[in-house]
This record gives C-alpha cells, sequence and structure tokens, in this order.
C-alpha cells in the first residue's frame, strides 16, 4: 500500500492536527485502517454478489472463490480491504439511515472507489477484475452460506430466486449439523454404556 510510505514521514499527532482536506488520502486510509480493525473476514463461504454481511455487522463475508489480490503493473493488489470498506458502509448506512440497499449500495460504491484511488490503484483495472468474479461466483451453485448473512441486499433487489435458494442451502446446513450432533451424542451415549 503506497500510503504508508507518506504516514512513515508524518507524526500521528501533525496527521490529526493537520487540515483533513490537505491530505484526504492519509485520512481515508487511516479511517480504513480503522474500519478494518473493528469487523471479522470470513472468506470460507459462498458469497452471492460477491460480499455480504452478517446481520449484526460485525463480520464481512469475502466468497471463498474470490481471489485476494491481482496484479497490476508488476503490483500486487489486495482487494480484500476494499471490499470490507465497501460492504462496512452499505451495511451502516442500511442499519443507521435506514436506506434501501440500492441507495447505500452506490454510496458504497464510491466509498469502494475513492480508497481504490487513494492508493494509487487504477480504478477501471480494479473494477473490472472484481466485476469478472461477480459474474463467475453468481453462475456458481451455492453449497456454503452463513447462517447469520443479512439478506436485505437480496430482498430489496427482488430476488426472490436467489434468497429461495440462500435459505434453502441455510436449511441444509442445520439439518446436517444437527444430524452430525445427534450422532455425536449418540457416539457419547454408547461410550457411556462400555
Amino acid at each position: 500500500m503506497h500510503y504508508k510510505k507518506d504516514l512513515k514521514k508524518i507524526k500521528p499527532a501533525v496527521i490529526y492536527s493537520e487540515k483533513d482536506w490537505l491530505m484526504s488520502h492519509i485520512m481515508l486510509n487511516l479511517a480504513v485502517e480503522e474500519i478494518l480493525k473493528r469487523v471479522k473476514l470470513d472468506r470460507s463461504y459462498d458469497i452471492p454478489y460477491l460480499a455480504g454481511y452478517s446481520k449484526d455487522g460485525k463480520t464481512i463475508y469475502i466468497d471463498r472463490h474470490m481471489p485476494e489480490s491481482f496484479i497490476s503493473l508488476g503490483c500486487v493488489i489486495q482487494t480484500d480491504r476494499f471490499l470490507i470498506l465497501h460492504e462496512t458502509v452499505e451495511k451502516t448506512l442500511i442499519d443507521k439511515l435506514k436506506l434501501r440497499y440500492q441507495f447505500a449500495h452506490q454510496i458504497a460504491l464510491r466509498a469502494e472507489q475513492s480508497a481504490v484511488r487513494a492508493d494509487k490503484i487504477s480504478w477501471r483495472e480494479y473494477d473490472r477484475f472484481t466485476q469478472r468474479y461477480v459474474k463467475e461466483i453468481g453462475s456458481e451453485e451455492l453449497l456454503r452460506v452463513p447462517s447469520d448473512l443479512d439478506t436485505r441486499p437480496y430482498r430489496d433487489e427482488h430476488d426472490k430466486e436467489l434468497l429461495a435458494k440462500i435459505e434453502q442451502v441455510i436449511h441444509e446446513q442445520l439439518l446436517n449439523d444437527n444430524a452430525k450432533n445427534g450422532a455425536v451424542e449418540k457416539d457419547k451415549v454408547v461410550e457411556g454404556k462400555k
């Protein structure tokens, strides 16, 4: 991340005392770092629309098939931080201001774009990369979905087919978990009788 070089030259007290509009790329990256400290990332599930969030907003989910980086001009560009920013902004606007997903998504997209550009990364290249995976991931079968995934975006998009798929996968996972737990309980009872 290019901004870290700039941060080494400036003492933290100076960062906050200067007019923040003079160093907006530094302030934006500091804000992103603060957000990253407050949420947990989970990349172990199939997530429609590439990324999402838990109902309580404490976990950001990025689809397990989404690469963590891409190469641009010979540099490895890590994408998680930008997707986490987008999802956190979106979730906050939906929960706190009661915005519809479509409006919250547009604002979150602008925040994501600003953060990408603040890191001196081509938005066009970044967006092309992520959109490619949105399409590929969207055509995949959902096998694992977190039970606490916030489905508001899919409801606001009136994506009934996707919602039904999500609910079916979560239901099947719960049945499998209960069956496994039942088998474990049976094993414990059998062991206790020996």
